[in-house]
């Protein structure tokens, strides 16, 4: 059962025969009087109290037609003859209507908040994720800005005072340090870079989950603080993070498993064979994680929205992203690249002005037998707590928006939008008929 308030709950099925969001054009639902081609209703207001509309059509609701064209009085003759005749009724092909548009495409779809309520083009999709961060920029930049300036400074005292240490990896550079100093450079290298990678993975999640409430109800169009973001998300987290590290898990235990066989060559004796084959065995197990982390990839707000477990978000996100995998994966691809490479632009030149501070210049970053610095990993980090305030935006909504769109195309997920965000009429044809 879903207990997230306005989202269908998981599983439901779309209407048959029936395009969320549309509604059946008004010459099409009464009775066709004196054997002409036009359906007018039966109840008929006054002739002549009608004007033509100016403002926007209201979702499911047909509009009148113009002053001077009054529902009861003689309709007028034109070039056709009458009202469409010898055109198939008003609005037939080659006749526009007075509007300039007829009746000839469904209303458009309402918009309640963030994005329309219906199926989303790549650009309505990244467009929603920027309108949530402006739109609800008091809550989202102060969610981002808390996470990135916690996470960072934790990064920077760790890199500070444990991993600045250069004599732990100098021996990877000394072509006369032993087996066993290189091995423990290397372990000390990936010892550092999995502490900072899981300090940033930390912050990643913890980011997601409180966006993620967010952006959903930004797509209703409905405000939401800091506080009630956390409070909706902090039941969900351990579950989230049990995702994220099963995730993980599954990315580097298929890229181990394609390199066994290299391995077990390279040991034989066979060495330049045994290179080549975990090159390809590692390029197989990451082209293979790779499937499955898109396959997954609406796991994390189904697990939020849905309220449900790890394994059945994992089925539900491979349900959604069945026959869309490449739709996906461009959207998300797109979506990084743009979010990288504008985080890109704000780190480089606080990196460049971090590096101009230090003692020393360019030349002591430079230097292997010297640390980094306090002044360069400070300024450094200003610059990525930034960056991270524009990327865990952009990334988290277009990855709930994404989620939004396919249970809108596959389950009718609209209708539930509609009617959670007190749209009035939406979709009523659909619920009257089911």
């Amino acid at each position: 059962m879903n207990d997230t308030p306005g989202w269908a709950s998981p599983g439901s099925a779309p209407s048959d025969g029936h395009e969320p969001g549309t509604s059946e054009p008004a010459d099409q639902q009464g009775r066709q009087p004196d054997g002409q081609g036009v359906k007018w209703s039966k109840d008929q207001p006054p002739a002549g109290q009608w004007s033509a509309p100016t403002g926007a059509q209201v979702p499911g609701q047909a509009q009148p037609p113009s002053a001077g064209q009054g529902w009861g009085g003689t309709p007028p003759t034109g070039p056709a003859g009458g009202w469409g005749a010898g055109q198939g009724g008003y609005g037939g092909p080659g006749d526009p209507g007075p509007y300039g548009g007829g009746w000839g495409g469904p209303p458009p779809a309402a918009k309640p908040g963030v994005i329309p309520l219906r199926p989303l083009g790549v650009g309505e999709i990244l467009d929603g994720a920027v309108s949530t961060m402006r739109t609800h920029w008091r809550t989202v930049l102060g969610i981002s800005l808390t996470v990135a300036v916690v996470t960072q400074v934790v990064v920077i005292l760790l890199q500070g005072l444990v991993l600045d240490d250069a004599s732990r990896t100098m021996d990877l550079d000394d072509p006369n340090a032993s087996s066993q100093e290189v091995f423990r450079a290397m372990g000390n290298a990936l010892l550092g870079l999995g502490a900072v990678s899981l300090i940033a993975l930390i912050g990643t999640v913890v980011a997601t989950a409180l966006l993620t409430t967010v952006t959903s109800r930004a797509v209703l169009g409905k405000p939401v603080t800091t506080g009630e973001a956390w409070r909706d998300a902090r039941p969900q987290l351990p579950k989230l993070f049990g995702l994220i590290l099963l995730l993980l898990a599954i990315v580097f235990g298929l890229v181990l498993i394609g390199a066994v066989p290299g391995i077990i060559v390279a040991v034989s004796g066979w060495g330049d064979a045994g290179a080549a084959l975990i090159g390809l065995g590692c390029l197989a197990g990451a082209a293979l994680a790779l499937w499955l982390m898109i396959r997954f990839s609406l796991a994390s707000p189904t697990l939020m929205l849905e309220k449900q477990g790890i394994g059945t978000s994992m089925r539900r996100s491979a349900k959604l992203v069945r026959g869309s995998w490449w739709r996906v994966f461009g959207i998300q691809l797109l979506a990084t690249i743009i979010a990288n490479l504008v985080s890109s632009l704000v780190v480089l030149p606080f990196s460049v002005i971090g590096a101009l501070a230090a003692d020393g210049g360019f030349v002591s970053l430079l230097d292997e037998t010297s640390g980094l610095g306090w002044t360069f990993l400070i300024v450094s980090g200003i610059g990525s707590v930034i960056g991270s305030m524009i990327t865990f935006p952009i990334t988290a909504g277009v990855t709930v928006l994404l989620y939004v769109d396919q249970r809108i195309r596959r389950e009718g997920l609209d209708l539930e939008l509609a009617r959670a965000a007190g749209v009035q009429g939406y979709g009523a044809e659909a619920g009257a008929g089911g």
